[in-house]
């Protein structure tokens, strides 16, 4: 039974130094150190239903495509012909029809990524088509998404994942569907974005539409340590949602019932996932660190398929709270962003309300160090 706490700090806590946010340097370490070691969260499983369907998607400066193989399969590969290095996909989505064909000189693969033709190459000395598949980056499922790690080695999904694994069970995530995704283009570090997720000291300041409908002092964690941070927070009335109007007409999403109808959960998943389970309604932001001061988002919402598939289904409550509540958070990013690039930055005291983001710190400089 898991056991939710508010938050708290240590004495003496204190914001990360400037140059965390603002350093080239620190964001080409970042690309390496965590996101080509982590598990990234890259796609959901329905974006490659159907076997040779395929996304292209980046991860810490690469490009790779990934596809469903012919038995059900998740395949992820560099998006790099083994001949010249020739990038094989430009377009973000598809389907392959059999196999995957480099435009330049038609080296052809599998879906498995194996090389089955090379033009010209059967004279070649020493050439073998066993040699020359595509170059596989390792690939897990969890919950219906689908992440990737781009380790030569990378820890074990499930034992990375160990504190999750089962435990958002009763909202049936893998059996959602996305209705409505919306990109974000912020001109700030992508450390800011997890950081303002993780906390609602601004809310009332910031969100006073969010405010009305669920407490910023209702916030209790269970996750408080390590690469997963979240908790839930209430819900002012009984039966109600995040939503434009405060109420919803959808049935709950899997099996939620009980105190969880009156509770929204949020969860930070290092480093590029923030989770929010609600009621009636799942939505996730991916985030992509571009720059140290330029971070891209996906914001999604999933709802279950039998509310989507009804005549007045729509999304619009949902997503146009949501999106209203994002643009009010990239403000405020990006104001922190300018104001941590000025001489004047020092770092600053947390208060017992931001536990969540000295818990970041603290994995973030282990991962770092």
């Amino acid at each position: 039974m898991a056991t939710f706490v508010k938050a708290s700090v240590p004495a003496g806590a204190r914001t990360l130094e400037g140059r965390w946010f603002l350093s080239p340097e620190v964001f080409a370490a970042e690309q390496e150190r965590i996101f080509a070691r982590e598990w990234i969260c890259v796609a959901r499983e329905e974006q490659v239903a159907e076997p040779g369907q395929y996304v292209v998607v980046s991860v810490a400066g690469e490009s790779l495509i990934l596809t469903r193989g012919l038995s059900g399969e998740i395949h992820a590969f560099y998006n790099v012909c083994r001949h010249r290095g020739t990038r094989i996909c430009e377009d973000g989505s598809g389907r392959f029809a059999g196999s995957i064909q480099c435009p330049y000189h038609a080296w052809t693969y599998g879906i498995d990524g194996a090389l089955k033709a090379a033009r010209n190459m059967q004279d070649v000395a020493g050439f073998s088509v066993a040699d020359y598949g595509l170059k596989r980056v390792a690939a897990a499922r969890w919950e219906g998404f689908v992440f990737v790690c781009l380790a030569e080695q990378p820890a074990a999904f499930d034992e990375a994942f160990a504190p999750l694994l089962g435990r958002f069970a009763r909202w049936n995530i893998a059996a959602l569907r996305t209705a409505r995704t919306i990109r974000y283009e912020l001109q700030c570090n992508w450390k800011l974005v997890v950081q303002n997720y993780s906390e609602c000291y601004h809310c009332p300041l910031v969100h006073p539409q969010l405010e009305r409908l669920s407490p910023s002092d209702s916030g209790r964690n269970d996750l408080d340590e390590g690469p997963f941070l979240g908790g839930y927070s209430e819900l002012r009335a009984r039966g109600t949602s995040l939503t434009t109007s405060g109420h919803s007409g959808r049935a709950p999403v899997g099996s939620v019932d009980g105190a969880d109808l009156d509770r929204v959960y949020y969860y930070a998943i290092f480093p590029s996932m923030l989770l929010s389970l609600h009621p009636d309604y799942v939505m996730v932001h991916t985030l992509h660190p571009l720059a140290p001061d330029r971070t891209a988002i996906d914001c999604s919402w999933l709802f279950d398929p039998s509310e989507m598939s009804k005549a007045d289904f729509d999304p619009s409550d949902a997503v146009d709270f949501w999106d209203m509540t994002n643009r009010q958070d990239w403000d405020v990013n990006e104001r922190t962003q300018r104001g941590i690039a000025s001489r004047s930055y020092e770092p600053g005291p947390y208060s017992n309300a931001e536990g969540l983001l000295a818990a970041f710190d603290r994995h973030y400089r282990s991962v770092m160090r």
